[in-house]
């Protein structure tokens, strides 16, 4: 019986730059196989073939001062296209070909039957695959490969593809063991993980994510990649953000409604049947005050002294 391949390790490269390409193809290839260099030099290469078939087609030299100067196979950034993700597959004999065509139809409806696809959507790059009988998500932007169930798998790809992702089917003879030895296989972002390995991190990462005060991550989407990936995948973006919308909504209208509410006097008396506490204060300050009322008393006192005094003098 054939034992499983790299020793049952995972290769898994965790993103650099815009290197996403450089870490799909080593990773369908399980191993440090290629580096930018290797890639740049097959995207010129690419260049050049285009740049001649091009004067051949219009048959003048003179065309040639009108062709672009930019390659239209790698940018600047380091981000290549699916050409060359292809020329560097063909070196190892396999052949990367988009799931809707008629070819990949077996892969269409099982994906299962497939070791491995290639997903694409603006400038990212990433692979899934089969490694010793199990799916794996190795996707750079992840710390450690995702496992997939096998159920999962085909659900997920459709998700990718409602999302607007290309996807592509890697078919042939993948290596079995790479023959790079561990020293040679440094690059800097690539790592060997067992299957332990990877889901202990995995979960890790998972668990610091849900972390109520953490800061956001480079992968979510300030990093458009990380709604599309795992299980983020199935959650739609804007429902996060209307969430998060109303809970500052319901925090901004929590004050107003709290003074909003009677004050344990209040609905005493509201219950009492009286007026509240400011009215009866009110209705106590509009009556005359004590002072007023002896004034009152004093002055109809000295207005009868004046009368006794008058009868006496006329009697006299």
């Amino acid at each position: 019986m054939e034992g499983p391949s790299n020793g049952g390790m995972l290769y898994h490269e965790v993103q650099e730059s815009k290197l996403c390409a450089v870490h799909c193809v080593n990773t369908v290839l399980q191993g440090p196989f290629f580096s930018e260099f290797d890639l740049a030099a097959l995207a010129s290469d690419l260049d050049r073939k285009e740049r001649q078939m091009m004067l051949e087609g219009s048959g003048s030299v003179s065309a040639y001062v009108y062709l672009p100067e930019e390659s239209h196979n790698v940018s600047m950034d380091g981000d290549f296209s699916i050409q060359v993700l292809q020329k560097a597959l063909e070196v190892w004999d396999l052949q990367v070909i988009p799931l809707n065509c008629p070819v990949a139809e077996p892969a269409q409806i099982d994906p299962e039957l497939a070791n491995a696809f290639i997903c694409h959507l603006q400038d990212h790059w990433f692979c899934i695959r089969k490694v010793n009988g199990e799916w794996y998500n190795f996707d750079s932007l992840y710390a450690a490969p995702e496992h997939l169930s096998k159920f999962y798998l085909s659900a997920y790809l459709d998700t990718l593809k409602g999302f607007g992702w290309s996807i592509f089917l890697v078919r042939g003879n993948f290596p079995k063991e790479c023959p790079i030895t561990s020293s040679e296989a440094s690059n800097g972002y690539g790592q060997w993980l067992s299957p332990e390995d990877a889901e202990r991190i995995t979960k890790s990462c998972h668990s610091t994510q849900k972390q109520p005060n953490r800061t956001n991550q480079t992968q979510q989407l300030s990093d458009p990649y990380r709604q599309y990936s795992g299980t983020d995948m199935l959650l739609d973006p804007e429902d996060e953000d209307l969430k998060a919308a109303i809970a500052a909504s319901l925090m901004d209208s929590s004050p107003a409604t709290v003074d909003a509410k009677p004050s344990p006097s209040e609905k005493e008396n509201t219950v009492s049947g009286e007026p509240v506490t400011s009215d009866k204060e009110n209705a106590v300050n509009s009556e005359p005050g004590t002072s007023e009322k002896e004034n009152t008393i004093n002055a109809e006192a000295g207005t009868s002294e004046n009368e006794n005094k008058n009868s006496s003098g006329e009697s006299a």
